[in-house]
């Protein structure tokens, strides 16, 4: 059988996705009631990380633990990965060492070629166009607080980045209507819209993207590498600031999310970081227990 990998929610299908939601929510419900099992003993996930990371290093780190093995750190300054090696042969060298990989790096294409060559799962946990892994918390956590997210719809503010991308990818699989609000020029992959146009609809109005929506959700106006563009960028997206106004078009009952690191007072009003609306925090966690889910499912197939 094929070596599965985990590069976009399009690698599981619906129901595979599905499944893995409802055993993230039973592994995180063990857990709380210390009944947790560790199937893995002995068995090691390499971690490389091309860019920084606070909730990805921890959240994976502490899965594999936590399901007996152990996780292996590796930055580009320690390895040869950093000095020119090519990736068909770190990633054959390394897949003969470890039992699954997770890469967190910049082109999409890279973690592509390292999956074609290595002989274990390979996860993504980052990469310039997708953010796969932390499109399962954040559905685990509508999930735990509003049951399927199956109809639903989702409201988009901001930068079309990696983390649209993915939500696009999640309109799709999770079947949900998706609304993108954008300034101009700064609109997601069309290809990828254009493949998913009776679902995604781009806005320039937030108001108009908001209004009874079931969730909004946001991230950074400048991600990493994008450091030099900060001031422009908050020019262009001076008027997609979620906060207690927007919120107020959208459903009574709508959840905030955000994916972390959050800048208080740009993409996201200070109060509204603490409202009860805001799951970021049970999103966060979720991190933890949606990677566990992701890692079981993919060292039993």
């Amino acid at each position: 059988m094929a070596t599965r990998h985990f590069l976009t929610l399009l690698d599981l299908n619906p129901e595979e996705l599905k499944g893995l939601i409802e055993r993230a929510i039973e592994m995180k419900r063990d857990l709380a009631q210390i009944r947790q099992r560790e199937p893995f003993k002995n068995q090691v996930m390499g971690m490389i990380f091309e860019k920084s990371s606070t909730r990805t290093r921890a959240s994976f780190e502490t899965g594999m633990v936590q399901l007996g093995g152990h996780a292996m750190f590796l930055s580009p300054r320690d390895t040869q990965l950093g000095r020119g090696e090519p990736i068909e042969d770190s990633a054959r060298v390394l897949s003969s060492m470890v039992d699954i990989i997770m890469l967190r790096t910049f082109e999409h294409q890279k973690i592509q070629r390292f999956a074609q060559y290595s002989s274990v799962p390979v996860i993504n946990a980052l990469t310039d166009d997708y953010h796969p892994c932390q499109l399962l918390a954040d559905i685990q956590t509508f999930v735990e607080h509003r049951g399927s997210i199956q109809g639903k719809s989702v409201t988009w503010i901001g930068d079309g980045n990696n983390m649209c991308h993915s939500y696009i990818n999640a309109a799709r699989q999770f079947d949900f209507e998706l609304r993108i609000a954008c300034p101009e020029g700064f609109e997601p992959n069309s290809e990828l819209v254009a493949a998913n146009k009776n679902r995604v609809v781009l806005h320039r109005n937030p108001e108009d993207a908001a209004k009874g929506a079931n969730l909004l959700v946001t991230d950074v106006w400048a991600s990493m590498g994008q450091e030099d563009e900060q001031n422009h960028r908050l020019e262009q997206f001076k008027n997609y600031q979620v906060n207690a106004e927007l919120m107020s078009h959208a459903a009574s009952d709508a959840l905030f999310m955000h994916c972390l690191p959050a800048h208080r007072g740009e993409e996201v009003s200070k109060e509204l970081m603490d409202e009860p609306k805001a799951v970021i925090w049970e999103e966060a966690e979720n991190r933890l227990h949606a990677q566990k889910a992701l890692i079981e499912f993919l060292l039993n197939q």
